[in-house]
């Protein structure tokens, strides 16, 4: 590879790391091309890309861009996962692939700027996905307003039950 083919490499990783601010970091060592083909195609289909890359072409991508603590974990046949908005998309694929296939290993993650262990990323794939957890949100909010209409509910039955015995009461009295 020339040096002027190296550092459209750098510059083109540079890029989609501007667009990712969730990277995970895996050892893609022992799957075959028929795996690595299916793990792609689930991840765009997440919306999230899946780049194969050399490592010191990885740690100056991440130093034009000011990413620090992946350097150490670059080591052996490294794939980057590069995440847009959303962190658990590419997470949840990641956790699914490797606990189906074993491959690939999450060596480590940056999600929003903090880096992140292969554990926590695991725990982050087992969070609903983020429109579930609005639908919770909103869910958990609407609530305590259902209960205040079923009490006010409650409190015009029992004053119309008053006013109908206070009736029934009168035309008997008359």
């Amino acid at each position: 590879m020339s040096r002027t083919e190296r550092q459209e490499t750098i510059d083109s990783l540079s890029e989609q790391l501007k667009g990712s601010p969730n990277v995970y970091v895996t050892d893609f060592s022992g799957l075959n091309v028929l795996r690595m083909t299916e793990l792609r195609r689930r991840l765009r289909g997440a919306g999230v890309q899946y780049v194969v890359v050399k490592n010191t072409l990885a740690q100056r991508a991440f130093q034009a861009n000011g990413v620090t603590g992946l350097d150490d974990h670059l080591a052996g046949p490294t794939g980057l996962v590069l995440s847009g908005s959303d962190p658990v998309a590419g997470a949840k694929v990641l956790s699914d692939f490797a606990r189906e296939f074993e491959k690939p290993a999450i060596k480590i993650g940056l999600v929003d700027g903090r880096t992140v262990t292969a554990d926590q990323v695991k725990r982050l794939a087992s969070l609903p996905t983020r429109d579930v957890l609005l639908g919770q949100l909103a869910g958990y909010m609407q609530s305590p307003v259902a209960q205040l209409a079923g009490l006010m509910n409650e409190m015009l039955y029992q004053v119309v039950g008053a006013l109908e015995a206070l009736r029934s009461q009168r035309s008997a009295a008359s």
